[in-house]
């Protein structure tokens, strides 16, 4: 990341290592450490669950995690920033907390113990993040991760068959992350009740493996790899969060997993026509060279679900592919035409903006942005624009003040902040 960025850090890590050092452990010597960035889904709106695409970055702003291991199976974690704490035993029979904080690292303890049976050894884990939280970057998959390696590595299970045979790459890791979210099985390693959310990996990939100054483009269902295209080195994003809290719970949280089983009834009913099987939605409509006409008229009497289909194959099939061909040509002016589709897209097929998110793209664009786009979960969260690096500082805060004056009610959670394509979770074991 950017010295500036990297300086940035040193105060939290400072900040964990004194929460460590509070709970009676000894920080005297390596101490190991992550950072785990949040992510910025430049394109890929909901369609990661589906089989789709997303072009993908890692942001400069994360999580920083140290952690000690105990002697017992007792795992807590502290979230210095918040001001908060949670303590619960390394055991399968956990019973997390829908709505609560601690709903994610259990999750993660709890289908870490039930797939891999040496897992057995808990740990002090201190988290401190400079992540806006519920903006859409996140947030909440860099505490999966986060507490993920942790427990990954005070059990050392990388250097077991099963870990080696199943998750011995970052995709594979990734993919099985999005599946402790999401509840689902991966490969042999079965599955169990989730976080709640209906989810992909997206998230989790980007987090895991995205590079510095890159935009990686993934698949998914599984994850796969499809290219890499460079950010331009005169451009930065510039990350403007709306004020409007991204939060998956209560009503958010159906709305946002009624995208996902949109995908899912449209997928359940390809199979019961064609009495055929698919991985997943997209790789359905790849079948042969009619299925996409197929699932238009299977859905043509329900809007919500054509709205649905459209959205999901314009934006992985056609959107995605182009932009990331204008970014490996250097064509700018080709790339902001088709974020602005993706964004309408969302707007009408997805029907998961709010007024805040839509006004903030727009309002880039008539600034002078590139490109730019609401992203994540939707209903509310952050928007990106891609802005000249000579130019950022002007933008960000003329954007910013515009937002305050038209949204007044938001103007006190608003906020921005530049950066560029970052690097993924990286361990650092640092020494006090």
């Amino acid at each position: 990341m950017s010295e500036l960025s990297a300086r940035h850090k040193e105060a939290p890590f400072e900040r964990a290592l004194a929460a460590l050092r509070g709970l009676g452990r000894d920080t005297s010597g390596p101490v190991p450490s992550w950072f785990v960035p949040g992510r910025v889904e430049v394109l890929g709106k909901h369609t990661d669950y589906a089989g789709g695409r997303s072009l993908l970055a890692a942001v400069e702003r994360g999580v920083c995690v140290v952690a000690l291991p105990r002697s017992d199976r007792t795992i807590r974690v502290v979230d210095v920033a918040e001001g908060v704490d949670t303590t619960f035993a390394l055991e399968p029979g956990l019973r997390p907390a829908l709505g609560h904080w601690s709903n994610y690292p259990m999750t993660v303890a709890r289908r870490l113990s039930r797939n891999f049976p040496t897992a057995n050894r808990g740990a002090d884990i201190v988290i401190a993040s400079d992540l806006p939280h519920a903006s859409g970057m996140s947030s909440s998959s860099a505490l999966v991760v986060a507490v993920a390696l942790a427990l990954i590595a005070v059990n050392e299970l990388e250097s077991t068959n099963l870990y080696r045979a199943h998750l011995g790459t970052a995709e594979d890791l990734a993919g099985y992350l999005g599946c402790v979210e999401n509840g689902q099985s991966f490969g042999p390693l079965t599955g169990d009740q989730g976080v709640g959310t209906f989810g992909g990996s997206e998230d989790h990939t980007a987090i895991l493996a995205c590079r510095p100054g890159l935009l990686s483009q993934y698949s998914f269902c599984p994850v796969r790899a499809e290219r890499v295209v460079p950010f331009p080195d005169d451009h930065v994003l510039v990350m403007a969060v709306s004020g409007v809290v991204a939060e998956k719970t209560g009503a958010a949280l159906a709305a946002y997993n009624g995208a996902s089983l949109a995908t899912r009834a449209i997928l359940a009913l390809w199979r019961e026509h064609t009495g055929q099987d698919a991985e997943s939605l997209v790789a359905a409509a790849a079948s042969s060279p009619d299925a996409p006409d197929l699932l238009r008229s299977l859905v043509a009497g329900d809007r919500t679900l054509a709205a649905r289909l459209d959205q999901l194959l314009d934006e992985s099939e056609r959107i995605i592919p182009a932009a990331g061909l204008a970014l490996q040509r250097g064509d700018l002016a080709a790339l902001g035409p088709l974020v602005d589709a993706s964004q309408r897209d969302a707007e009408q097929g997805l029907a998961n903006q709010v007024p805040e998110t839509i006004w903030l793209a727009r309002s880039a664009r008539e600034l002078g942005a590139v490109a730019a786009s609401a992203f994540g979960a939707g209903f509310g969260g952050s928007v990106w624009a891609m802005a000249p690096a000579d130019d950022a500082a002007r933008f960000r805060a003329a954007w910013l003040d515009r937002y305050r004056e038209r949204f007044p009610a938001r103007a006190a959670a608003a906020s921005a902040f530049t950066t560029r394509p970052g690097p993924g979770a990286t361990r650092l074991d640092l020494l006090a």
